[in-house]
């Protein structure tokens, strides 16, 4: 790991530690545990957009079959949420291994309608078995214990949640100076280079999107049980938009630029509800002038404009 990725991990850790001693109150609790869950699911899909080069827009799926399983396997087949956490997460992985073939075949705007298609399926998928996941309405679910310790407070939560950023930025950092991290870059920027340089573009592109499908099923496991309650919406269109603009704003191949998206776009739209009715205006306008003025994302602007990696 470079010393300046290591510096900057040490200040996330820092900002972590410090973070639930001098917020306010409950609600900025919440707001920052939601961060931390955005932020490593960012982290999972940066790595597959921003690295590899490979388009989702369909992702909140994976983050659907995480939270789902979470709900059903232990309201209905009585399993333990650990062991619920994670079959969504192998399942979540075993669907992404098997459309990752034929779906990476396909190159730029099919590659993004067939990755949207797939995202569509699994949120109809969850709104139709009534039965099974409560439909539209949604379903409770069941609260994380494990060895007779319950999560319940927010701010045993936010531990958690900041835990797991911790080792998911540091497992990125790692990654991607790794020979697997390299090839992702390869790929990137030109297939048929990386083929030449004996790179198998097939199973580095299979197994990034297993990674990060696995990424958001884990995340999607980890805030159905925060919040206590889940809806198809964790698995709609407009979280995967969501999700991929938080990358986008953030700084694509950028780790640190996940962190500050995922952390921007999950506090923008509390920060905007002063304009009553005209948030969303507001958001769009924030986000067209980031996308004119800042191209690269956030953090590897401002990163090349100080002289410094990102």
């Amino acid at each position: 790991m470079r010393t300046s990725a290591y510096f900057g991990l040490l200040i996330v850790i820092a900002i972590l530690a410090l973070l639930p001693f001098v917020l306010p109150n409950s609600f900025y609790l919440d707001l920052a545990i939601r961060m931390a869950i955005n932020a490593v699911i960012v982290l999972g899909l940066n790595l597959l957009i921003g690295f590899a080069g490979q388009i989702s827009l369909g992702h909140a799926g994976f983050l659907g079959i995480g939270a789902y399983a979470s709900a059903v396997l232990p309201t209905h087949f009585g399993l333990h949420p650990l062991l619920a956490m994670g079959a969504g997460a192998a399942l979540a992985g075993l669907l992404a291994a098997l459309v990752a073939r034929p779906i990476f075949r396909l190159k730029g705007n099919y590659l993004a309608m067939a990755t949207l298609g797939l995202g569509i399926i699994l949120n109809i998928a969850l709104r139709n078995e009534a039965a099974w996941t409560g439909g539209p309405d949604g379903m409770p679910v069941p609260a994380f214990g494990l060895a007779g310790f319950e999560l319940s407070s927010d701010r045993q939560w936010y531990w958690v949640a900041a835990a797991l950023l911790t080792v998911s930025v540091w497992a990125s950092l790692n990654l991607i100076d790794s020979p697997f991290g390299r090839a992702l870059r390869a790929l990137h920027g030109s297939e048929v280079a990386a083929r030449v340089v004996g790179v198998d573009v097939a199973r580095y592109k299979l197994a990034i999107f297993v990674m990060s499908a696995v990424f958001a099923s884990l995340m999607g496991s980890v805030t159905a049980h925060y919040v206590g309650f889940v809806t198809p919406g964790v698995a709609d269109f407009f979280h995967s938009i969501e999700l991929v603009t938080m990358v986008v704003i953030g700084g694509m191949a950028s780790v640190y630029g996940s962190l500050v998206g995922a952390v921007l776009l999950t506090a923008l739209p509390q920060a905007l509800t002063a304009f009553e009715g005209w948030e969303t205006v507001v958001f769009g306008a924030i986000l067209m002038l980031c996308m004119i003025f800042l191209p690269r994302g956030l953090v590897p602007t401002l990163a090349a404009r100080f002289g410094r990696a990102a």
